[in-house]
């Protein structure tokens, strides 16, 4: 792609017609969505696999009780410590007596007065063992894997309709050439009929009908520059240019042309898995494959680990909890009442349409391939006959001009053999999009594009 000035102001955009593909795959606004798409599965990736890392939080807790006294007399009686027969005792209630022995020392108020507490703590857990756990990131990468493919098919599919609508422009802008040739061929008429019937040698019906004929050939002419306005804004939108840019083409039809012309009309045999489409439907086979395997490890256990270390900033006499935790925990699933049964059934059975998906995708791009091939061929054919028959008409369009400036023929046959060409041209130009179309859908079925 290049830019060029136009009067020395507005610069356009020049394309040939690969340039025009390739700009399109970079800044197509539909093909932005896809690819945040899939950066947005690489980030999905990423977190399946953070959920199996080591997992740190920390927190800053800050309780009060509003100097709250526990009072261990309040019946008002002696604040000594009953009689106790210590040997009655086993070793933790011995160890709690002694702690509530030391803290007892009575306040003013005959009780125990519970401060302010502020802790500091770090936890650290990390999953030593989840079947779950590594078969979610297996499925988060089939989804990025999907992702990426849809990337390739919807890329197909933009590049398909750029080509589409380079080949209406071009098509549009020969067929234009030819009207215009068409209109001064009929003016130059017009004009050597009125002579003609303002010095009595023709009736002024004559004229009067080639300036009808004129008037529906230019009025033919308006209707076709509106289609190529309205394919240039289509190639504007795809290519991500904004409305009002200048778009030149470079290629031509006679370019084109040629390659279909001497090319062998024997397209090679179609390998499916080559096709975009089918290849996102294998990814879906294995995401189904997986999801069973997701399922079936709800049966088995998990294991997790962890610490804890919890810093006292501030305290009462009365905190019996440990600064450091550790510990392991195994979650092990005895009865779910069926449900992770009906989960793992649903899986399979959801694996089997999949499966079915795909078989009748293969059959259908098979069949549309040999439809493809019978229209290339169709087309192809008809492209010779149309080509033929304009060389036909022309050659009668012009013959009878001449006779009607001899005099031998009424305006009445030279406006039939106009319309005839003019119509010649438009099977023409008709059959040559035809061929490219057909030629295009094949090569988006062999993602040759």
């Amino acid at each position: 792609m290049i830019t060029a000035s136009l009067w020395g102001q507005q610069k356009a955009y020049v394309f040939s017609l690969q340039e025009a593909q390739d700009y399109a795959v970079a800044n197509n606004k539909t093909l932005k969505i896809a690819r945040s798409q899939a950066a947005l599965s690489d980030k999905q990736v990423d977190e399946a696999i953070a959920g199996g890392l080591p997992q740190i939080n920390g927190s800053l807790d800050f309780n009060t009780n509003f100097n709250y006294e526990l009072d261990f007399n309040p019946g008002g009686g002696s604040t000594e410590p009953p009689d106790i027969n210590y040997s009655l005792l086993d070793a933790g209630d011995y160890e709690v007596l002694k702690v509530l022995q030391q803290m007892s020392a009575p306040a003013e108020g005959g009780g125990i007065v519970l401060e302010d507490r502020t802790n500091a703590s770090v936890q650290i857990s990390q999953l030593f063992f989840s079947g779950q756990y590594w078969t979610g990131i297996k499925l988060a990468k089939i989804g990025r894997n999907i992702a990426e493919k849809n990337i390739n098919l919807t890329a197909l599919d933009i590049k398909e309709s750029v080509v589409d609508t380079y080949y209406l422009i071009l098509i549009t802008q020969d067929y234009l050439r030819i009207i215009d040739e068409n209109i001064e061929n009929l003016e130059e008429v017009f004009k050597h009929t009125s002579d003609m019937a303002y010095a009595g040698l023709a009736e002024q019906t004559d004229a009067d009908q080639i300036q009808v004929n004129l008037s529906q050939v230019k009025n033919s002419k308006k209707a076709m520059d509106r289609n190529l306005q309205l394919n240039f804004n289509i190639l504007r939108f795809l290519l991500g240019l904004e409305i009002n840019e200048e778009i030149v083409l470079t290629d031509e039809i006679e370019q084109l042309l040629p390659a279909l012309e001497h090319q062998s009309l024997a397209m090679p045999m179609l390998d499916v898995e080559q096709n975009p489409t089918y290849q996102i439907m294998l990814e879906q086979e294995t995401l189904s494959e997986k999801s069973i395997d997701l399922e079936k490890w709800a049966y088995a256990p998990t294991l997790t680990g962890f610490y804890s270390y919890t810093k006292k900033l501030m305290t009462s006499g009365f905190d019996l909890s440990p600064n450091n935790v550790a510990g392991f925990s195994l979650s092990v699933p005895i009865f779910s009442g069926g449900t992770r049964y009906s989960r793992v059934s649903q899986a399979k059975i959801q694996l089997d349409q999949t499966r079915l998906n795909k078989e009748q995708l293969e059959e259908q791009l098979k069949l549309q391939d040999r439809q493809l091939t019978y229209n290339l061929k169709s087309s192809y054919e008809n492209y010779l006959t149309q080509k033929e028959s304009v060389v036909v008409a022309k050659r009668v369009y012009e013959s009878i001009n001449n006779k009607y400036r001899l005099g031998i023929l009424s305006s009445l046959d030279l406006t039939q053999a106009n319309t005839n060409y003019l119509q010649a041209e438009n099977n023409y130009i008709t059959s040559i999009m035809e061929l490219l179309q057909s030629k295009l859908a094949l090569d988006k079925l062999y993602n040759n594009l």
